[in-house]
């Protein structure tokens, strides 16, 4: 599959309870020949709504672990002096390190005069490729507190981008992290469009500014989608104004509705139920879809929305 006609587009949003993942399983049932990724590894939710049957399953190894070799340490106490983390602690005599505590830093390792502590690749979780109702689907889910979540994000998508080529399909469907942290920039990496779900709010434009200030950085088109509009009219109509103003793409607003509860409650998406706001997601795919960027205007570096 040529980047040329691939379609990668990640789903991302300047906060976490935007409604970002709500919305990307609700474009699922629309997205025909398309693999879709949960890149938000941290706590990953799309599972919970596509229901999953696991393929394959591998561990994933990110960064490394100090384990002490109890035979050879002959209780010097220097790698308890040198670890700036405290994760290494004097348990009835004996030196030993607390995985929770240890960043993987390796001076402990390098420095110890015994070299009587090994540095082995840690598990930091795992990830699956797996067939849903929509299609198949890859994700992950990392260990709590554990590191090389970009990685993670930017394995995920390897494989993503790999079975896409052997299936024949010509679209990726992402639902990215929140924030604006290494995960997302792992996420938006060769991406061929950002959908930002956003709230019409004074906190809500300010997050999506800078979420659209790291897609401009790597020169990715980012349109939006205004979620719970009817909450806030006048923020709405605000954050319009500042998407036509700029030229960002509106690609669709969605309202509050009891709907998406209902359908999270029976494990559905929130089109799969046949109700009202069906139509209205269904427009919305229509647009991101035949989304042709004419203007420039959206990827301005990243510098000039900082000085906005």
């Amino acid at each position: 599959m040529a980047n040329a006609q691939r379609r990668e587009i990640v789903v991302i949003s300047g906060k976490g309870g935007t409604g970002k993942t709500s919305i990307t399983c609700a474009l699922a049932p629309f997205a025909k020949n398309t693999v879709f990724c949960d890149l938000d590894v941290d706590v990953p939710d799309m599972h919970i709504i596509l229901a999953p049957q696991a393929q394959k399953t591998e561990a994933f190894m990110g960064g490394h672990k100090a384990i002490i070799r109890q035979e050879e340490c002959v209780g010097c106490g220097t790698c308890q002096k040198l670890c700036r983390f405290e994760a290494i602690r004097q348990i009835d005599g004996h030196f030993a390190v607390d995985s929770a505590l240890c960043e993987g830093c390796g001076v402990c390792s390098a420095l110890c005069p015994q070299k009587a502590i090994d540095f082995p690749e840690a598990l930091c979780g795992h990830w699956s490729i797996s067939e849903t109702r929509f299609g198949p689907f890859v994700h992950a889910q990392l260990k709590p507190g554990e590191e090389n979540s970009g990685k993670l994000v930017s394995l995920l998508k390897q494989e993503a981008r790999a079975l896409a080529k052997k299936l024949g399909f010509t679209s990726l469907l992402c639902d990215g992290s929140p924030g604006i942290g290494c995960p997302v920039v792992s996420s938006l990496a060769g991406a061929t469009l950002a959908v930002a779900v956003v709230e019409p709010s004074l906190s809500g434009l300010h997050d999506f500014k800078r979420v659209a200030g790291v897609s401009a950085h790597f020169h990715i088109p980012c349109g939006v989608i205004i979620n719970r509009y009817d909450l806030n009219r006048q923020g709405t109509e605000e954050f319009e104004a500042y998407c036509q103003k700029e030229g960002y793409p509106l690609f669709g607003k969605i309202p509050f509705s009891a709907e998406l509860q209902a359908a999270s409650q029976k494990g559905l998406a929130l089109t799969e139920t046949g109700g009202a706001l069906t139509e209205t997601v269904a427009a919305i795919w229509e647009k991101i879809v035949n989304f042709h960027p004419s203007t420039r205007s959206q990827l301005r570096p990243m510098t000039a929305k900082r000085n906005e």
